[in-house]
């Protein structure tokens, strides 16, 4: 793992597999975990991409600075890690966050995108009094209060059931997400409205939904594929972290996607 200081002296930790010949995929994560959620897709998006995974600014092994962030700072940081690495143009895959992360990079870093994957995501995701109530709780007492209600939103219940190991897996994710990071990047959702711009993201578009997915439901995901021109939808039968949980289909659709195969 390696780090890199954004312009603002925040420290974005990342992970970037390369051997100088492969086109370069980046893996955005959700809030409340890290790169970590991509271990299901480094295997075998591996095989075919120069995956750039990093921590979210606020997550993991990236700093988090006090107070609320925006998804133009967020946005930022990834631009930043770019231009830090000297890639001019790679593709980009998002969930939830990520994927908020992924539409504003189409909108206002067009030139640096080959192709955006939207997961699990939508443009908006009001109202603000929710998110506004979910930053007080985390800075009243800690992340502890998010992670049982969140895990329930994020898997279905017979996910839940049969694959607790993987579920544990992301319920450490969150546990060890710092109260700042989560508030931090909290505010930038509750302060997000994309859908004016979603009309002017240029760049090939999959918009991946997940049918039981109660966090952002089809119709967020049937709205970025109605309003981004150049965008395709597909769904799997998974709740919010269709890559966790559907990994192999997950794969199979970027896969598909980005022109490549198994």
């Amino acid at each position: 793992m390696n780090r890199f200081t954004a312009d603002d002296g925040c420290a974005i930790a990342f992970d970037f597999d390369s051997d100088g010949t492969k086109p370069v995929l980046v893996l955005s994560a959700s809030l409340g975990t890290a790169m970590a959620l991509f271990d299901g897709q480094v295997a075998t998006l591996g095989r075919h991409f120069s995956l750039l995974r990093y921590d979210p600014r606020g997550h993991g092994a990236s700093d988090a600075p006090a107070g609320g962030y925006s998804l133009d700072r967020v946005g930022r940081d990834v631009v930043q890690l770019l231009d830090h690495l000297a890639i001019e143009r790679a593709s980009f895959l998002g969930v939830s966050l990520g994927g908020m992360t992924g539409q504003w990079l189409g909108y206002r870093a067009p030139e640096r995108i080959e192709r955006l994957i939207l997961a699990n995501t939508s443009a908006y995701m009001g109202p603000p009094s929710g998110w506004a109530e979910r930053i007080a709780t985390v800075n009243k007492v800690g992340m502890a209060a998010m992670i049982e209600p969140v895990l329930e939103r994020w898997f279905t219940p017979l996910f839940r059931q049969e694959q607790s190991a993987r579920v544990d897996a992301i319920r450490s994710l969150l546990a060890t997400t710092k109260p700042a990071g989560y508030a931090g990047c909290s505010a930038a959702i509750r302060d997000m409205d994309l859908r004016p711009i979603l009309p002017l993201i240029g760049v090939p578009t999959l918009v991946i939904a997940g049918t039981q997915d109660p966090a952002t439901p089809l119709a967020h995901s049937e709205l970025l594929a109605q309003q981004i021109p150049s965008a395709q939808l597909t769904s799997l039968n998974a709740a919010h972290l269709s890559n966790v949980e559907l990994p192999a289909e997950f794969n199979a659709e970027v896969l598909r996607f980005l022109g490549e195969t198994h």
